[in-house]
């Protein structure tokens, strides 16, 4: 057993840190909502503050949102990189782009430290059952330290090499087709009610169809239900698009399936979608033929 600090105890941070916790490790769960921080402790999570924790911890598991944040909170003054004892491993879970990564885990070796660029897949489910997918690369040194966080929070670890920025290329291919499945999701849903079609029999029909996604599966119950209370928000696609859209023009590759749903993201938040679930990319179509969807008043 390890002592664990999770910094992000959003909707997948704490699902890995509750995994964690099941496990047997002694698990710090921090977070800039002191309510989320609190309700983790209160689960069984180990008290103390930042320096305190990581301090203690062999292992930090960052999962936050962007590469801003990751530098932030990791390299930025009174960052985590000044409290970890050397030789721990920083798992660093955002999606951000492999120049990113591989800055980083120099900024780590640099300080003594080992990184491993670790983006997730899975979703809140999967984080909290303890079955993510992650795609990680890294040294060997590194994948030894992090092994027992990472034996709690995945269903399968793909190593894909010795050096960080292999994991956040293979997340941005990930990226592309979870993105461009789930604006065809909102497509189709929107094609279907268009034709006088319920969307429960649309997404009970073509989840037993070859026409189906993972992405059509989970995403299309929330728009039956009419319930899009943000699992993962319209607001990460702009970013994570951008970043697969950044990478392929820097090898003059065109992709534009990729920009397409990238455009009905960005319609979704710049209507005021962009805080609610992902789900809502549908709302881009029904508005614009006039459509009537499950929860509309």
């Amino acid at each position: 057993m390890a002592e664990i600090t999770v910094i992000g105890l959003g909707s997948m941070g704490m699902g890995m840190a509750q995994s964690l916790l099941r496990d047997g490790h002694t698990v710090h769960g921090l977070d800039i909502s002191s309510e989320r921080t609190a309700a983790f402790e209160a689960e069984g999570g180990a008290p103390g503050g930042l320096a305190e924790a990581l301090g203690a911890s062999s292992v930090l598991v960052c999962v936050v949102l962007n590469a801003a944040q990751t530098r932030e909170v990791l390299f930025g003054p009174g960052g985590a990189a000044e409290h970890l004892p050397e030789g721990a491993a920083i798992i660093s879970c955002a999606t951000i782009a492999p120049s990113q990564a591989r800055e980083f885990a120099d900024l780590a070796s640099a300080k003594g430290l080992h990184y491993l660029d670790a983006p997730i897949s899975g979703g809140a489910i999967k984080a909290a059952q303890g079955q993510l997918s992650i795609m990680a690369s890294g040294t060997p040194e590194a994948f030894e330290a992090a092994a027992p966080a990472l034996a709690s929070m995945a269903a399968t670890v793909h190593r894909l090499g010795n050096e960080a920025g292999a994991g956040s290329a293979m997340k941005a291919v990930n990226q592309l087709l979870a993105g461009v499945h789930l604006a065809a999701m909102g497509e189709a849903m929107a094609l279907g009610v268009s034709q006088g079609l319920e969307p429960a029999r649309i997404v009970e029909v073509i989840s037993a169809s070859a026409g189906t996604s993972w992405m059509f599966e989970n995403r299309g119950p929330h728009i039956v239900d009419g319930d899009y209370t943000p699992r993962s928000a319209v607001n990460i696609w702009p970013k994570d698009l951008g970043i697969v859209g950044g990478i392929a023009g820097e090898a003059k590759l065109p992709v534009p399936m990729t920009e397409a749903a990238l455009g009905q993201f960005k319609t979704a938040a710049e209507a005021g979608d962009g805080l609610i679930d992902d789900a809502a990319v549908v709302k881009v179509y029904a508005r614009a033929a006039g459509l009537s969807l499950p929860g509309d008043d």
